[in-house]
């Protein structure tokens, strides 16, 4: 028994697929991402003490900022 269709199988290549930025626009978007997330990255290093609630903190920016770049990286194609 297969439990997909048409909709999920496209998800699926989507989700997993190469997103490159094509355009300066979307180069912009990334870069003004990463580098909000960077700098909000080193005001918590220096204001949050050492610890695993700080590395969690940090891990998850991390992960808000590849989100948030792979969201404009597949608008387009959607």
């Amino acid at each position: 028994m297969s439990y997909n269709d048409s909709r999920s199988s496209a998800d699926i290549d989507n989700r997993f697929d190469f997103h490159p930025a094509t355009t300066a626009e979307k180069r912009g978007e990334h870069g003004s991402i990463r580098e909000a997330c960077k700098a909000l990255a080193h005001d918590l290093d220096v204001k949050v003490p050492p610890g695993r609630e700080k590395s969690l903190a940090l891990t998850n920016l991390e992960q808000a900022m590849f989100w948030a770049n792979a969201a404009i990286a597949r608008q387009a194609e959607q």
